[in-house]
């Protein structure tokens, strides 16, 4: 009897009340005692309920939604290590499919349709590894075109003031020197001449941003790399310019074809683009390519044996799941060139109607109107009580998440608002949005003193 009451209570105990209601679960060690399966999920689900939601997260670039199908596929590969590709042999082809994929998206040279070997790159774990694998390969051109007393000498990277933050880190961890331009109210790129007059012999080259991190610009590659022609064709410095692409290098090809960016120029030697932004895959999956095998120097590629087979291999990361490539090969597939250009260009449509509809409102002034890639970024404009921070935090109240921030050196004084404009935030969600805006503009027109938020005000997350 006993032995059935104890069954019988165990099967209707409450999901909640009846555990862990008394002995919460320790934060900072391993519990001393194991968890149920379903008890562990829930505890870390519930806890997971806290965080925004990623759809309405509007700051960031990366992919938040992706086919069901495309979901299946990435799950069922989560256990496979991406360097082992003696192991993984159909993962590791596939791989190499994607990096030819996107070396022929951007013009690059010596490809044959036989040989995807004949594409010189990598897929890494985002934008930051590409960059950093491009600096390197930059930077060990540069000591051998210096030669021996490469030691003696400070190799500097010139850039603009708008680079993503990971460029100021490669240039720290590997001692080159940053020359960065500085940005103007009104102007969030750089120039030519900007560039003309920062390079010297010891440049390992100039970074060009196609979709800047700030406001979704396009830097004008093209001009820098006629600039720097003319310096090399006067007997001057022979500078090679990469280019960041992590934003743009999946849109331009679709929305603005008939521009020269790319390997086209023959002054660009690397690209870095991201797949978990525009190339519409969760994160963390990047590539970095070449122009050709030339530019990438033999001496940064390791050859292991030791996981059954012969393996060229460079990468900063060695271990690395290969589902994330299974999810980029799926979209290349899913969608082909005629699916990214209509993907893009709807994006592009739902960014330009809502830059339409700020600018509109009478309250902002735009800086990129998302015909660029699909990014909008404005600022208030007028004599206002409330400044753009006031503005990104009362729109948290309605669920969206939409940065605030000021711009870089010497525009800090500067603040602007963006919205990134993905796959998943459709027209519905685009008037949504508009609206709740409106909403903010007229709470915020209306508050006193000062306009600014207090402590007393009840916003919640």
């Amino acid at each position: 009897m006993s032995s059935r009451r104890h069954r019988h209570t165990s099967s209707i105990a409450p999901a909640y009340t009846g555990r862990l209601s008394t002995a919460p679960v320790p934060s900072l060690r391993l519990p001393d005692e194991p968890m149920d399966p379903q008890a562990a999920y829930r505890y870390i689900h519930d806890e997971l309920m806290l965080d925004g939601s990623s759809r309405l997260n509007l700051a960031t670039f990366v992919t938040t939604w992706m086919d069901p199908e495309a979901e299946k596929l990435m799950a069922e590969t989560f256990d496979k290590n991406m360097i082992d590709k003696d192991e993984y042999p159909a993962t590791a082809a596939i791989e190499q499919r994607c990096v030819s994929m996107v070396a022929d998206l951007f013009h690059a040279e010596g490809l044959r349709d036989d040989d995807p070997a004949s594409a010189i790159g990598v897929s890494t774990v985002g934008s930051s590894e590409a960059v950093m694998l491009a600096g390197l390969a930059m930077s060990w051109r540069w000591r051998q075109k210096v030669g021996k007393d490469w030691r003696t000498r400070t190799p500097n990277l010139v850039m603009g003031s708008n680079v993503q933050v990971v460029w100021e880190k490669f240039c720290r961890y590997f001692d080159v020197e940053p020359i960065y331009l500085p940005m103007e109210e009104g102007r969030y790129v750089i120039t030519p001449e900007q560039v003309r007059a920062a390079v010297d012999e010891d440049t390992i080259g100039v970074v060009a941003i196609l979709g800047t991190t700030y406001t979704g610009e396009l830097e004008p590659i093209a001009e820098i790399c006629a600039v720097l022609d003319e310096i090399a064709a006067a007997g001057g410095v022979d500078v090679p310019v990469h280019v960041d692409a992590a934003s743009g290098g999946f849109v331009v090809p679709f929305l603005h074809p008939e521009v020269s960016w790319d390997f086209r120029l023959p002054r660009v030697v690397s690209i870095n683009v991201s797949g978990h932004k525009y190339g519409l895959t969760y994160p963390g999956i990047g590539f970095v390519v070449w122009r050709n095998a030339e530019h990438l120097p033999d001496e940064l590629v390791f050859r292991v044996n030791y996981l059954g087979g012969d393996m060229p291999t460079f990468t900063l990361n060695f271990s690395k799941g290969g589902n994330q490539v299974i999810g980029q090969y799926y979209n290349f597939l899913r969608l082909g060139r005629a699916g990214y250009s209509q993907v893009m260009h709807s994006l592009s449509d739902t960014a330009r109607w809502l830059g339409d509809q700020l600018r509109n409102s009478e309250h902002f002034e735009l800086i990129s109107d998302g015909s660029a890639i699909p990014v909008v970024s404005f600022r208030l404009k007028g004599d206002r009580a409330y400044t753009e921070f006031d503005v990104s935090h009362a729109l948290r109240s309605f669920g969206w998440q939409v940065p605030a921030y000021t711009m870089p050196d010497d525009a800090s004084d500067v603040t602007v608002l963006r919205v990134v404009v993905r796959e998943g935030f459709s027209a519905d969600l685009a008037r949504a949005l508009r609206d709740d805006t409106l909403t903010v503009l007229k709470t915020l027109d209306e508050l006193k003193p000062n306009g600014h938020f207090d402590e007393v005000q009840p916003f919640a997350h």
